[in-house]
């Protein structure tokens, strides 16, 4: 423990010459502070038909500190590919380790021989051996590329990926940055889920103490603390991995060593925002700077103006700021339990700086993120009311006194139809559908904040059938012992595939039966968020399934082939939080 918070406070005292001397030859020039953006190729990046990538050890430098990274091409973030809708593209990756590697193409839809996921797509790509991607790139928007081998993704094993429309952009803007977020940790992947294991709270330093009550800081009535204690759980345990381990990178940068983004006053910008953290979900602002959402997971939506944002892991976000004023802006990416931040700048000329604000008071975990969203507390009834506007740490506090807890069991495992045991610690009583929900600690933070149900696509959906059957999983684990699942089974106890029938339209229902929200991903397609936007629902590839809650999605089963599905914080899915979706037939197949 003492190894761990001495660590932490050697990220912190970084001098910034010796982190930006050591980062300097470790990013790409887009990603190099005070950089002018990729606009008009001011930059070289990876393009054309014929793209090479190696895979190799290298060293990355962060905080004054210097560890063991896995990059592509010898930088971290990687590359970025920039391609045109409509051209094929061959991408040559080299394989340089002692261990097998891969990549997906994240959001990208491709034969399912060619999405890179070792042992149900493909085989991998062997230690020491060249494999070549060949694919037509069939659409445009931002995405971003990864590892999907082990744990290489948390070692620096991604990169972003812009795809330019094959015609005129539906918007306008006169200048882009790439911003790609990430988290970084000097500890060995395997050693940070070796401790998860040992403690799932093992990097929490935000937990409820006699002292934070007596400050004032723990707003939790005494019945509902006394109800977590008797679940077990922990209104906490937000984040599994904080900065207790982890530095969070902008464009590789850490926050001390500020990455800088160019503009001139008046011109319209468009941040492509990435997600291309291990375990981190982030809250995205940038103070004095309204954001207009343009685009998300690479597909466009009509503008909604926010003040800030919840990006999940995997996702993207394209947004158009206008800063009309010769002065600098923050960008704050904030973790979701605010134990840390990225932080960037905009400005107008390198050298420029805008204040950093503290961070927010920690969240705390609620009966609705129990799972109790459906029940009428009294004179509260969470399922019907407003959540962007209520204060769930605070309002949701006092109807609790009345309610009987003692007769909740939210370990009645009898009542599912799944498999349960020591993997599933929690089954929520009465989810609710939680898409007009901003995320946690998100409820009333005094601007807008951007929700899936303000998202409503730029163009009408292309397939109008009904779904014709209805399908529920359900998003399990064990926070205590770090185990995740779905529907109560590990991956690795080879569990029956989700089957669709190829063209089939079906409704897909995530509910999080636990107390953590899960950017869940589905690879070879996208699917319609049902946000009450019927005949524009919006287009995603991944979604955040907020705890205790459920969303829907209408997907079209219209690509061949087996697919993964998972949880994208990585180590949930390296523990077990993964399935195979399987679309038949096969081209040539019978029906």
């Amino acid at each position: 423990m003492n190894q761990l918070i001495e660590r932490r406070a050697l990220l912190r005292a970084g001098a910034f010459g010796a982190a930006g001397l050591g980062l300097a030859g470790l990013l790409p020039a887009w990603a190099q502070t005070g950089t002018h953006g990729i606009a008009h190729q001011q930059h070289p990046v990876l393009s054309g038909e014929d793209i090479r990538l190696r895979v190799a050890h290298s060293h990355f430098s962060a905080g004054g500190r210097s560890g063991h990274a896995i990059t592509l091409n010898g930088v971290l973030p990687a590359p970025l590919i920039r391609l045109r809708e409509g051209q094929n593209v061959r991408l040559h990756v080299e394989n340089t380790l002692d261990e097998d590697t891969s990549v997906h193409w994240h959001g990208l839809i491709v034969p399912f021989q060619m999405d890179g996921v070792p042992g149900i797509s493909f085989p991998g790509i062997k230690a020491r051996s060249t494999f070549t991607y060949e694919f037509p790139i069939k659409q445009s928007g931002t995405y971003w590329y990864h590892s999907h081998s082990g744990l290489q993704e948390q070692m620096g094993h991604y990169g972003p990926m812009v795809i330019d429309p094959a015609g005129a952009s539906p918007v306008a803007y006169d200048r882009e940055h790439v911003i790609v977020l990430s988290d970084w940790t000097f500890f060995h992947p395997h050693q940070v889920i070796s401790r998860l294991k040992q403690e799932g709270g093992f990097f929490n330093r935000q937990k409820q103490t006699l002292l934070r009550r007596l400050r004032g800081e723990d707003r939790m009535s005494a019945e509902d603390r006394a109800m977590f204690a008797r679940m077990r759980m922990d209104p906490t345990d937000i984040a599994d991995v904080t900065e207790a381990a982890y530095t969070f990178l902008i464009n590789g940068h850490g926050p001390q060593e500020n990455w800088t983004g160019l503009f001139k006053p008046g011109e319209r910008v468009r941040l492509r925002i990435i997600n291309a953290a291990a375990q981190t979900i982030f809250n995205l602002r940038i103070p004095g700077l309204p954001m207009t959402v343009v685009a998300t997971d690479g597909q466009y939506v009509r503008p909604v103006t926010v003040g800030e944002f919840q990006i999940g892991n995997a996702e993207t976000y394209d947004v158009i700021v206008q800063p009309s004023e010769d002065r600098a802006f923050t960008i704050v990416a904030e973790s979701i339990d605010r134990s840390g931040m990225g932080r960037a700048t905009l400005a107008p000329r390198l050298g420029m700086a805008a204040p950093v604000p503290p961070l927010r008071k920690r969240p705390l975990l609620d009966m609705q993120d129990m799972g109790m969203g459906g029940m009428d507390h009294g004179s509260m009834n969470h399922g019907a009311m407003d959540h962007t506007s209520m204060n769930h740490g605070a309002a949701a506090a006092a109807p609790m006194a009345g309610m009987d807890h003692s007769e909740m069991d939210m370990r009645d495992k009898s009542k599912v139809s799944f498999p349960v045991g020591v993997g599933v610690d929690m089954i929520a009583p009465h989810p609710v559908d939680r898409t007009g929900d901003p995320g946690i600690g998100l409820e009333d933070v005094g601007h807008k904040v951007l929700t899936y149900r303000d998202l409503v696509n730029l163009y009408p959906n292309t397939d109008k059938r009904a779904p014709s059957r209805n399908i529920e999983i359900h998003l399990t684990g064990n926070m205590e012992r770090f185990m995740w699942s779905i529907d109560g089974e590990k991956f690795s106890q080879n569990p029956e595939p989700i089957r669709f029938a190829r063209n089939e339209r079906v409704r897909l229902t995530m509910v999080n039966d636990t107390m953590m929200t899960h950017p869940m991903h589905l690879h070879g397609h996208f699917f319609e968020i049902v946000n009450g936007h019927s005949g524009n629902q919006p287009l995603k590839h991944t979604i955040m399934v907020l705890p205790g809650g459920k969303a829907s999605v209408d997907l079209t089963a219209d690509a061949p082939g087996d697919w993964a599905f998972h949880c994208h914080l990585l180590y949930h899915m390296h523990a077990g939080m993964m399935r195979v979706v399987t679309v038949r037939p096969l081209d040539g197949e019978a029906a």
